[in-house]
């Protein structure tokens, strides 16, 4: 008898109901991942009990139920095939199973729907009071006095020809050259980059991101079905040689990255570091994504891929999300001039029309110069805060990975034998929203760190939650 069973007082044999459930619900995950869709032939008997390791009778009686309850089907010879419709596509179901704390959905969501009573050092955006409000209110008086087609009407496919001027002169401040028919508007940075992996990738290619990364790219790319591969991130860039290695390992169609001020680390890309990037890019037919959402933030200019490979096989994105208004949503692509059309085709079949209204906001602060003064006035106070939180962290035993990086992000070690993401629950529990550093890192190598927005660390309680947390 194996482990598999155990004997009524009867004599009778019985299966263990726990393996039976969790071999079902192997099956269910397959079936809600849809890595087994509608007439897929599951395994055979034989072959999925040695890879569940149970016995052969387990994953009989496991398959008789799941016919039962109608979720598969037999056909006698044949083997059994899953059956039903299509099943809603479940994000939670796709990857591995994951610790609440580090899922990248739920550390969103904790953020997200966190209320004025929650203290969110885990978020990616500034407080609202930080936001240039008196500039927004002035220039939606200016809206609200647009004509009825402004107000009302939508906008052109690529978006507003005004806007996209500016943008095409912002980014040649960067060294990148495009023409306003090259940059394309978009709702926020995560749809385009939505639209580009639409337009980029099937299911199944491969994607390398940093790791760690922005953990919603992790999220958008199992919505894509794409599989997800790691390279390390150091101070300077991605790991060179890890990068070359996963290029020869996986063949991935693209790398998603942010170059100007990366995030989560707040590392910067060197030149030597991009320069031999794009070369593994180009012997490879590698594309890449380039989110550029922190640009604004930065203290000085830093290296841009798009710049040095001219928009060839580098696309930039970027938002203003983060600097002027998460509410106003605009963000942009600019790439190939070849790419425009099909990128055009995308979104008028995502979403039809662009918004304008949005996108009028934004030219309107933009020209009126009140964006270039909040810019000032926000990198200055951004350093200050910067350094005062830097400095409050290590007062408790929590270590900067980069001293006074620019832009919002702190990437913090913790002391060892600490678990950032036990840490997070603790801090959960005393209404501290915390963002631990698996959630940003694919391989799960991150146990020790935490990202801080230094923006939104002004609370006292936040260091006396962290204090407490890891004394416990």
């Amino acid at each position: 008898m194996t482990s598999a069973a155990f004997e009524t007082d009867s004599g009778r044999t019985l299966l263990s109901p726990t393996l039976v459930e969790n071999t079902m619900a192997t099956i269910r995950q397959r079936i809600a991942a849809r890595s087994l869709p509608p007439g897929a032939r599951l395994p055979s008997i034989r072959a999925f009990a040695k890879s569940m390791q149970v016995s052969k009778s387990t994953v009989v009686e496991a398959y008789e139920r799941l016919a039962a309850e109608g979720a598969i089907r037999s056909r006698p010879g044949s083997g059994f095939y899953a059956a039903g419709s299509l099943a809603p596509l479940s994000l939670a179901e796709i990857g591995p199973r994951l610790d609440r704390a580090i899922d990248p959905l739920w550390v969103s969501r904790q953020s997200l729907e966190a209320g004025d009573k929650m203290l969110k050092p885990g978020c990616g955006w500034l407080p609202a009071s930080w936001m240039p409000q008196a500039a927004l209110r002035r220039a939606l008086r200016t809206a609200a006095r647009a004509d009825d087609v402004a107000l009302a009407d939508y906008g052109t496919p690529l978006g507003l020809p005004p806007l996209r001027q500016l943008l095409a002169r912002r980014l040649a401040g960067h060294g990148i050259e495009a023409s306003p028919e090259q940059i394309m508007l978009t709702e926020s940075g995560t749809q385009a980059i939505d639209l580009l992996c639409r337009f980029l990738i099937e299911p199944g290619d491969a994607v390398l991101v940093d790791d760690p990364c922005y953990f919603n790219f992790h999220a958008l790319l199992r919505a894509h079905r794409a599989k997800v591969v790691g390279v390390p991130y150091t101070r300077s860039g991605p790991d060179i040689d890890l990068f070359a290695q996963a290029l020869a390992e996986h063949r991935p169609r693209l790398y998603i990255t942010n170059s100007a001020i990366h995030n989560p680390t707040g590392s910067v890309l060197s030149p030597v570091t991009a320069h031999r990037l794009l070369k593994l890019a180009e012997q490879s037919d590698l594309t890449i994504i380039e989110d550029d959402i922190f640009a604004d933030f930065e203290h000085a200019p830093a290296p841009r891929l798009a710049a040095f490979d001219g928009l060839n096989r580098v696309v930039q994105i970027g938002s203003f999300s983060k600097t002027l208004s998460a509410s106003v949503r605009c963000g942009f692509i600019a790439a190939p001039r070849a790419w425009i059309e099909g990128l055009t085709d995308l979104k008028i079949a995502t979403t039809f029309g662009g918004g304008r209204l949005a996108a009028d906001l934004v030219l309107t602060l933009l020209k009126d110069g009140s964006y270039r003064k909040h810019m000032d006035l926000l990198r200055v106070k951004l350093a200050r805060t910067m350094a005062e939180t830097g400095t409050r962290l290590k007062s408790i035993g929590i270590t900067p990975w980069i001293d006074q990086p620019a832009g919002l992000f702190l990437w913090c070690s913790l002391p060892d034998g600490v678990d950032a993401a036990e840490i997070a629950r603790r801090a959960l529990a005393d209404n501290v929203v915390l963002a631990p550093g698996n959630a940003f890192s694919l391989s799960g190598t991150a146990s020790r760190f935490l990202r801080f927005n230094v923006a939104q660390c002004a609370d006292e309680r936040i260091f006396r939650v962290l204090e407490a947390a890891m004394s416990r």
